[in-house]
This record gives structure tokens, sequence and C-alpha cells, in this order.
């Protein structure tokens, strides 16, 4: 018998995500459009292909396990010091950091029921306990999060702003007076990865001055380097000294450093990507209109279109996948009436729109029984 820990030994055996290649793995051939992970259709910056192709050469070597040159660039891009910034293999990994640093078995823990799944995987692999509050209107409510927080005593709380999977936000003002509300003994984890395509006053800038917040982000989104695996997190000094304590600390490729670090010099690369992206919100909300549906606005790189009720989604996302389109769909009621689907290229948008109505009319269909 495996000698599991007591942990792994009680814990369901699942996964956050079922990856499109294993959906094509059992359909037995590739999707046609790709836009139901929320990666990047308008892949990376030039600069940083050239980056990684030269990277490639010293892929011998281990990775500077410090990252300097890229830490020390994104300091002085969000004007911090470098020892308040701390990168890890993607927001993921960076959030098993923060519950590992956190929580023991039994540790409450408060999160949006709804919300991104993966902090629950690691929150449960820890043995830590999830609390859950309900999205209000579409939104996390941090109203609600704050009195979970006050009534089961957690050190750890979870916001993603903007929202994954509605796509929609808090202003700058609403999550700054949250976070003022917080006890001093608890931390934020502040899921902010898809913040390069935020309205107007939801961002403000980085003072890592508060213990009581980490505010995690990515190059997986506008950057397109969702499959190299690079995030980082900023932070007060005290806390970032809490996540080298246990980090990986060669789990950053040296590639993914230096593409990092040239997309990160490459603004006019991400102010294309985001412009792309706004067309696309757009283009997807009148064709939601012109069906009957409605679109939630989005602060994302995606849109959740409400279909009317979750049987219906789930009817639609199968005739989407018979019809080759990947798309995903949130996972809790309410918020399961709708399908999340990101902005792709310009071709690609199109196909959807062609497909989407034929979809639609099956998936009625099917959910009524004809």
């Amino acid at each position: 018998m495996i000698p599991f820990s007591p942990i792994v030994r009680e814990l369901p055996a699942t996964i956050p995500f079922v990856g499109p290649e294993a959906i094509e793995r059992r359909v037995g051939r590739p999707f046609d459009i790709r836009i139901g992970a929320n990666e990047s259709a308008f892949g990376v910056s030039p600069r940083a292909a050239e980056a990684m192709r030269e990277a490639i050469a010293t892929v011998s070597w281990y990775g500077d396990p410090e990252g300097h040159d890229l830490r020390t660039a994104l300091a002085e891009h969000h004007g911090v010091e470098p020892g308040e910034v701390c990168l890890g293999a993607g927001i993921d990994e960076l959030l098993g950091f923060v519950v590992r640093m956190l929580t023991e078995p039994g540790t409450p823990v408060v999160t949006s029921a709804g919300a991104y799944p993966t902090f629950n995987f690691h929150v449960s692999g820890a043995g830590a306990r999830l609390v859950t509050v309900r999205y209000r209107d579409d939104h996390e409510d941090p109203d609600a999060l704050a009195e979970a927080v006050r009534d089961t005593g957690a050190p750890l709380v979870y916001l993603a702003n903007p929202d994954n999977p509605m796509g929609t936000w808090h202003g700058a003002q609403r999550v700054r007076a949250f976070i003022e509300g917080l006890p001093e003994n608890v931390v934020l984890a502040l899921d902010e990865a898809y913040m390069d395509f935020a309205r107007d006053g939801t961002d403000w800038p980085m003072a890592p001055d508060d213990p009581r917040v980490l505010r995690l982000r990515t190059f997986s989104k506008a950057h397109g380097m969702a499959g190299a695996r690079i995030g980082y997190c900023v932070g007060h000094r005290d806390l970032v000294t809490g996540l080298n304590k246990i980090r990986n600390h060669f789990g950053v490729n040296r590639i993914a450093q230096a593409g990092a670090l040239a997309s990160l010099r490459d603004r006019e690369f991400v102010a294309g990507v985001k412009a792309e992206v706004e067309a696309g919100r757009e283009e997807y909300a009148r064709l939601a209109e012109s069906l009957g549906l409605a679109a939630l606005e989005s602060a994302t790189n995606f849109v959740a279109i409400d279909v009317g009720g979750g049987d219906r989604a789930r009817a639609l996302l199968k005739e989407l996948e018979a019809r080759g389109v990947f798309v995903r769909m949130p996972g809790v009621a309410p918020l399961d009436r709708c399908i999340r689907v990101t902005v792709g290229t310009a071709p690609e948008r199109a196909t959807f729109a062609a497909v989407l109505p034929e979809a639609l009319a099956a998936a009625a269909a099917t959910s009524s029984g004809t």
C-alpha cells in the first residue's frame, strides 16, 4: 500500500481544468479554433521571440535562481524595490506558495464560489478549509469576503480583479477600501492576471508597504507567454521573504526569463494586443445582441455571454465542440448560465460568429428534447 499522507489519501483525483488537448484526444481531431483558455491569440512580441531563441543556446544552464535582471526591470516598471518582487512559474505556482506559506491543515481560507479553481486546488492540497461566498450581480463581493474573513478568522483571502470567469471588475477605490478593512493578520492574494486589459480606474500604483496584500500578475495574457509559465507578485518585503523561503528557486527557466524581460520592454506590442482585444470584446457584444443574448461588459481578454441557463450553456458547449470550437463556461450556478469566450484573432472571431447561431439552434433542440 502506498503510504500517502492523510491529506493526499482523502483528496479526490481531480484537476482544476480539462485541457483542450485532452478533449482533442477524446474526440480524435484538433479544434479549428481554440478560444476557451484565455490564452492570447496574438502571439508574443517579436523582441521576446528573438530573446527566447537566443536563450536556447544556454538552456543547458540553470536559470538565474534570483531572476535578478527581470526582477530589477519589473521593480523599475512598477516603481518598487527588487526585494518586493517575487517570480514564479505563472500565477498558479505563486498561489501555491502563498497557500503553503500561510496555511496548515484545517486553516480556513476565504474565496468566492465559482472563482478561479486553481486557488481552491492549492488550498485543498494543503489540507486547509475552503470558505466560499457567493458572487453579487456577477461580481465578486468584497463585503461578503470581508465578513467571512472576520467570521472565520481566516489568514488568507482571494480576490481576482478583473475577475475570471465573469470578466467583471471593481474600481481601484473599492478594492483599496476592502484592503483597508481587513484585519492586520490577514493576507489578500489579489489576482490581477487581466489587469493589462482593465478599464480606466481599475489599476493603481504599486505601493508594497502594506503586509496585508500580495498583487499577482502574469506574462500569460497580454504578453502571450502562457506556455512559458512566468508570472510575478509584488508585495511587502516581509511577504516576499516568506515566499523566498519556500519557492522553487529554479522553477522559472532561463528562456522564460529572457522572453519576459524583452516583452516587458516592448510596450508597443502590448498596446497593440490590448487594442485588438478591445475590438474583439465589442464584436462579441454585438454578436450576442444580434442573437438575443447578453454579453457581460468585460475588463479581460474574454467575454462571458449569457445564454439563459446552465443546461443550455452545457448543451451549447457540446455543440460548439462538435463544430471544432473550444470555449469554456463557469462551473457554479448562477454563473454557469454563461459561456466564456476568449477574444481570438479577426478570422477566429469570424468563424465563431458563423458557427454560434447553428450551435445555439442545436443546443436549444437538445435541451428541449426535440
